[in-house]
């Protein structure tokens, strides 16, 4: 493998061309119009635009990209995460174009994109699932008689697709003709099937992750568990590993399950298996992403292993290097994704030109990003503007670490997470490690009222200083003598 082409944009982008770079392979950006100047095109070897700032007619055209890919005479694609990671048809297209694509088979990326293919599979491999219907569902009295079998809340959820969409939770039976309805429309209309499935609902669960890695040699090892339980409308905020929520036992159970799930399908790669964790320990298969997630960087640190490295050795046909048994954690990683999103106006995107950009640095801080100062946020994209991971011997010192990491971010312009990060790492519940799915939600509150005290006490003080300033103008000096003394006091004050 001589050069890879990067089919994606942003923060992964760059971090895909770091590996290649330190593998003496050479690298070929793809870029809408909107990132002509964006700093992952600046850094590959080769760029060549594809399209417009619309991620439709540009970074998810798969004709343009392997178009692009023959021209400049690539072996290989990576896909990164999101756009076309996750889709079969493109990972097809590069096996037909005579290129390798870094991640796994069409068949791996259809089988676990299918929730209910996914679920066939779990259930073959006796991985624990939430109850729930076997088959899609369109027949309402069906749907009513296996609500009442599992109990409610259930959750209706797209069979194809993520990322929260084609998702409805109902409490009772008055609600579920509706919102089958309502997520089957909308599924339709994100992913063009509208086929959704019943399951049990867990209020409020933990959302743990396990990284699985395998080669085509039928080798399959997991790399450990993530904590993804903070987020905020179904997109992970931040990300531990490992957990604290699980006993040894259980984290080797959870992996074995993973690594199942991999075995399952033929998987090769890098993928991540997720699972919903009840509060007596016990866990529940939600669904496989088969793609490199965002939140890598945080495996990486406690188990020294590039990820990104490990997929482009495996699309190469090599063997894993490892063993299961060869895998230990070493300390603790904790990642904030760092978005242009005001969080005092419902995460609204807060676009703009950074006009300061400073990012911290220092022993076991990892700042993966995209920009830098100077360079405007486009709309057109996801607004993360990088992520924030922090590597320490334990918890409580990663925490302390990344609430200085925040502190000494300086980032002008536009409105980021970052505060909103700070808020998670000192409340208690985060601290304590009870967090659930819930906490954003019930927490939210907490967080807008601490902010509209902050702001009560810098505006008393502002009208404090403006009081105290009319008081001093009100002097004057008493004689000539004083004038002199009177004119530095005014140049002091000014």
């Amino acid at each position: 493998m001589k050069k890879i082409l990067i089919a994606n944009r942003g923060e992964i982008a760059r971090r895909i061309i770091r590996t290649a770079n330190k593998m003496g392979i050479l690298t070929v950006a793809v870029y809408s119009e909107a990132d002509r100047e964006a700093l992952f095109v600046q850094e590959a070897n080769e760029a060549i635009c594809i399209g417009p700032a619309p991620s439709k007619e540009s970074y998810l055209d798969i004709n343009k990209i392997i178009e692009a890919a023959k021209k400049t005479n690539a072996d290989a694609i990576h896909p990164g995460y999101g756009f076309l990671s996750e889709r079969a048809n493109f990972s097809q297209a590069v096996f037909d174009a005579g290129m390798e694509f870094i991640g796994p088979s069409a068949t791996s990326i259809h089988l676990m994109g299918d929730k209910i293919e996914a679920k066939k599979c779990a259930r073959a491999m006796d991985v624990p699932m939430l109850g729930g219907t076997k088959e899609s569902v369109t027949d309402i009295n069906v749907c009513k008689q296996i609500a009442k079998e599992i109990g409610y809340p259930i959750l209706i959820k797209a069979a194809a697709g993520g990322g929260g969409k084609g998702m409805r939770i109902v409490y009772d039976e008055s609600a579920i003709e509706e919102n089958i309805a309502l997520a089957s429309n909308e599924a339709l209309s994100s992913f063009g099937d509208g086929a959704v499935f019943i399951e049990k609902f867990l209020t409020a669960p933990k959302h743990i992750e396990v990284q699985i890695i395998a080669d085509k040699h039928g080798n399959v090892c997991y790399l450990f568990e993530r904590e993804c339980s903070i987020q905020r409308r179904h997109q992970k905020i931040i990300e531990e590993a490992p957990s604290v929520s699980i006993t040894s036992e259980v984290r080797k159970q959870i992996g074995e399950a993973a690594v199942r799930m991999a075995l399952s399908c033929n998987y090769h790669g890098a993928g991540t298996v997720e699972f919903l964790l009840d509060d007596q320990q016990k866990f529940y298969f939600l669904e496989m992403n088969t793609r490199i997630q965002v939140e890598h960087p945080v495996t990486e640190f406690i188990t020294g292993l590039d990820l990104v490295e490990l997929q482009i050795r495996i699309s190469r046909g090599e063997k894993l290097p490892f063993k299961q048994e060869d895998l230990t954690i070493n300390g603790h990683a904790i990642e904030l994704r760092v978005n242009a999103e005001d969080p005092y106006e419902d995460f609204t995107p807060s676009i703009g030109v950074l006009t300061k950009y400073k990012i911290p640095v220092g022993d076991g801080i990892r700042v993966d990003d995209a920009y830098c100062e100077g360079q405007e946020i486009p709309i057109y994209y996801d607004p993360m503007i990088g992520k924030l991971i922090v590597h320490a011997k334990t918890r409580i010192e990663a925490i302390q670490k990344l609430k200085s990491a925040i502190k000494n971010f300086n980032i002008e312009g536009i409105q980021t997470s970052l505060v909103y990060g700070e808020f998670i790492l000192r409340h208690p519940e985060f601290i304590n490690a009870s967090m659930t799915t819930k906490f954003s939600e019930n927490t939210m509150q907490e967080f807008l009222t601490e902010n509209s005290f902050a702001k009560e006490e810098e505006l008393a003080c502002i009208i404090g200083l403006e009081v105290y300033l009319q008081e001093l103008n009100k002097l004057k000096p008493n004689t000539n003598s004083d004038q002199s003394w009177y004119q530095n006091r005014k140049s002091l004050r000014s």
